[in-house]
């Protein structure tokens, strides 16, 4: 289990990377585990404009078909098309070619809302018993 410390986190078990007023989004290594094999993403339209913990996309794997939600405010900039028939990127890697889309910061500001690494880990021991 690998929780990067340079990332946010969601309680929904997304992650945050935030480079300038740039978020990317993916997945956490325990939002991959535990759906297990995803074998399709349907990714946000770039362009649209969405608000934190609004549905931005959804994954289907062998087990279940999940919502991804957004962790912040802000403009989809980009989708990650790499995922498009190479789903289990989301699982092998999902902090890296695993990606899912990127999106500008509307308010800076929620960002505060989001978890680190130790919180985050730390939220999973304790919803976990």
């Amino acid at each position: 289990m690998s929780y990067p410390e340079e990332l946010l986190y969601t309680e929904e078990h997304e992650w945050l990377r935030v480079e300038g007023d740039v978020a990317t989004v993916g997945i956490t290594w325990h939002a991959q585990d535990a759906l297990g094999d995803i074998v399709f993403a349907e990714l946000p339209e770039v362009g649209s404009s969405l608000s934190a913990g609004e549905a931005a996309g959804e994954l289907e794997s062998v087990k279940a078909v999940s919502d991804v939600y957004s962790p912040i405010a802000g403009e989809i900039l980009e989708v990650n098309e790499g995922l498009d028939g190479a789903e289990d990127a989301l699982n092998s890697d999902p902090y890296g070619t695993g990606w899912m889309f990127k999106m500008r910061v509307a308010d800076a500001a929620e960002l505060e809302g989001l978890m680190g690494a130790d919180a985050y880990k730390d939220f999973l021991s304790s919803s976990a018993g």
